[in-house]
């Protein structure tokens, strides 16, 4: 696998829907479903949306699609995932969130609710490796801000912002430790 996913399939739900077959297999609706459950706040996709993730899934060859006969009711695809789809979803799980304030809000949520329900050390692992890429970003950012001229307001100002999100989400993330009690 590449170093980093591209960046609109880092930032893409398709590694929430593997992760949830890498649980067990589902069919497209009870997937959407469980999306919307467990990570609704973080993604929000129509379940058209999810069909036509489905269906770029199996083309691609992370899942396999077999059809389902359900009595006098219209026949459904039932998926699973492939060996691919689950190394490829595995090397998500333990690739790096950059200092994005999307990218953290996002992704990351979303690789640690696999990684909580999964390995508690792989949890706060991700945890530990997310604060260190936040501060390093903190840091880059302070000193970019500090060779910005003073007339640059907007400049400053939005780097400041930058700054000041980052500083949050490293809160964010010391209470997300101690609520999934990750600490010793």
């Amino acid at each position: 696998m590449p170093a980093k996913a591209p960046y609109a399939s880092a930032l893409s739900p398709e590694f929430a829907l593997l992760g949830l077959l890498s649980e067990n297999p589902a069919h497209g609706y009870e997937l959407h479903r469980r999306l919307t459950t467990h990570l609704g706040q973080i993604w929000h996709v129509s379940l058209s949306q999810t069909y036509n993730i489905l269906t770029r899934l199996e083309s691609n060859g992370d899942i396999k699609g077999t059809v389902q006969k359900q009595g006098n009711l219209p026949s459904r695809r039932r998926y699973r995932l492939t060996t691919a789809g689950r190394r490829r979803f595995e090397w998500w799980l333990r690739a790096p969130t950059g200092a994005s304030v999307r990218a953290i809000r996002v992704e990351f949520t979303t690789r640690l609710f696999f990684a909580s329900s999964r390995d508690p050390a792989l949890a706060k692992a991700l945890i530990d490796a997310q604060t260190a890429e936040t501060q390093k970003g903190v840091v880059r950012l302070k000193a970019t801000l500090s060779q910005l001229p003073p007339d640059q307001t907007f400049n400053r100002q939005g780097l400041d912002l930058r700054i000041r999100q980052l500083a949050s989400i490293l809160e964010w993330l010391d209470g997300f430790r101690t609520s999934l009690q990750l600490n010793h």
